[in-house]
C-alpha cells in the first residue's frame, strides 16, 4: 500500500515547523515556490495568537522594514526659539531706544517692567497659595521708589520702601484678620524683591554716564547667562543644584563667569569714565555669581509653587519675572561696584 504524506497540519520529524524556519534537504516546503523565500508557518493552534500574517516576497523583491516614526525635535525648555529670538531683538531696540534718545524714557520702560512684574508675582501667590498680598500699595510703592531712587537717591528709595511696607500692613487690615501676617509677609517680600532691587537700576541711569553703566550692567548679566548655557551644553557634566534647577552645571557656571568677565574687563575699559580693565574683571566675577543666584532663587519659588513660568507676556521666554530673575539681584551689586571704582 502506497504511504500517504502526512498532513500538512501535523509535519512530521524533520519537516519544517514554526520553530525551524527552512526544511530539510530533499522536503520542499509545502508553502514554498520557486523562487520566493521561505516563511514561517503558523500550526492552527497558534492561529487565534498570532498577531501578523506573513507577507509573502517575490523574485527580485525586498521585504520591506519598517522604520520607526521620527520624533519632533523638542526645543530646550519647550520654547519656541524664533519667538524668543523676536521677543529678546524687540526688548533690546526698546531698550537701546530709550537710553540713548531720552535718558528718562529708560526709567519708565523699567517702571512698566517692575508693575508688570509684581503684579505677576502676586497672581501667582494667590492663584498657588491662596496668598493674597496687597497690591495696590505695592504697585503704588514701586512707581515711588523707582522715582525717588532716580530723582533723590538711595536714601529716598530706602524710605519708600519702608513706607511701602506700612501702607501693605494698613491696607490689609481691612480684611478679615485670618492670614493676615502671611498676607503681609508676602506683600513686603514682594516690595523689596521686585520694585526695590530695581531702583539701583534706577540709580546707575541717574549718572552722567547713564546709558552707558545700563548697557555695562545688562551685557555682563546677559553674558553670565549665554556662557553658562554654551559651555554647560557642550561640557556640563557636574550639576550645580540638581534638586532646583537641574539644567544647570558647575562647568556652565565656569564658563558663565569666564565670559562675563571678559565683557566686563572690555566694556570698563572702553565705555566707562575712568573705568579700568581690571575693574571690569572683578564687576563681571560678581555679576556672573549674583545673576546664577538669582535665577535660582526664583527657580525655588517656581517649585514651590509648582509653575515652569510667572507669566505668558513674553512669546518663547515666559513672563517679565522670567527675565528679570537675574537681572534683578545683579543690579545692586553693579551700582554698588561702580560706585566704588568711579563714583556714583
Amino acid at each position: 500500500m502506497q504511504q500517504q504524506p502526512p498532513h500538512p497540519q501535523h509535519p512530521p520529524q524533520g519537516d519544517p515547523s514554526p520553530y525551524q524556519p527552512y526544511p530539510q534537504q530533499g522536503q520542499p516546503s509545502p508553502q514554498q515556490y520557486p523562487g520566493q523565500e521561505h516563511t514561517a508557518q503558523h500550526h492552527p493552534a497558534q492561529h487565534h495568537s498570532a498577531q501578523h500574517h506573513p507577507v509573502p516576497s517575490y523574485p527580485g523583491q525586498e521585504t520591506p522594514v519598517a522604520q520607526p516614526d521620527p520624533q519632533p525635535r523638542k526645543q530646550r525648555g519647550g520654547r519656541n526659539l524664533q519667538a524668543a529670538i523676536g521677543v529678546g531683538v524687540g526688548l533690546g531696540a526698546v531698550i537701546i531706544a530709550s537710553l540713548f534718545v531720552v535718558k528718562a524714557l529708560f526709567l519708565f520702560v523699567v517702571m512698566a517692567a517692575v508693575v508688570v512684574g509684581v503684579w505677576e508675582l502676586s497672581s501667582r501667590l494667590t492663584e498657588r497659595k491662596e496668598i493674597k498680598a496687597p497690591l495696590v500699595p505695592l504697585l503704588a510703592g514701586s512707581v515711588a521708589m523707582l522715582s525717588t531712587g532716580y530723582w533723590a537717591g538711595v536714601e529716598w528709595a530706602a524710605a519708600s520702601l519702608a513706607l511701602t511696607g506700612l501702607a501693605v500692613m494698613v491696607w490689609r487690615m481691612a480684611a478679615p484678620p485670618e492670614n493676615y501676617l502671611r498676607d503681609v509677609t508676602a506683600g513686603i517680600f514682594t516690595a523689596f524683591y521686585v520694585p526695590f532691587l530695581a531702583t539701583f537700576v534706577a540709580m546707575m541711569l541717574a549718572a552722567d554716564d547713564g546709558p552707558q553703566r545700563i548697557v555695562l550692567f545688562l551685557i555682563v548679566t546677559v553674558c553670565s547667562d549665554t556662557g553658562a548655557y554654551a559651555v554647560g551644553y557642550k561640557f556640563g557634566r557636574t550639576k550645580l543644584a540638581p534638586t532646583i534647577s537641574p539644567g544647570k552645571t558647575r562647568e556652565g557656571l565656569a564658563g558663565g563667569v569666564a565670559l562675563s568677565m571678559l565683557a566686563g574687563a572690555l566694556l570698563m575699559q572702553l565705555i566707562i569714565d575712568d573705568g579700568s580693565w581690571w575693574q571690569g574683571l572683578i564687576l563681571g566675577g560678581c555679576a556672573a555669581v549674583t545673576a546664577t543666584l538669582g535665577d535660582l532663587g526664583e527657580s525655588m519659588i517656581k517649585r514651590d509653587l509648582g509653575i515652569k513660568d510667572m507669566g505668558t507676556l513674553l512669546p518663547g521666554h515666559g513672563g517679565i519675572m522670567d527675565r528679570l530673575d537675574s537681572l534683578l539681584p545683579t543690579a545692586p551689586v553693579v551700582w554698588l561696584l561702580l560706585a566704588a571704582f568711579v563714583g556714583s
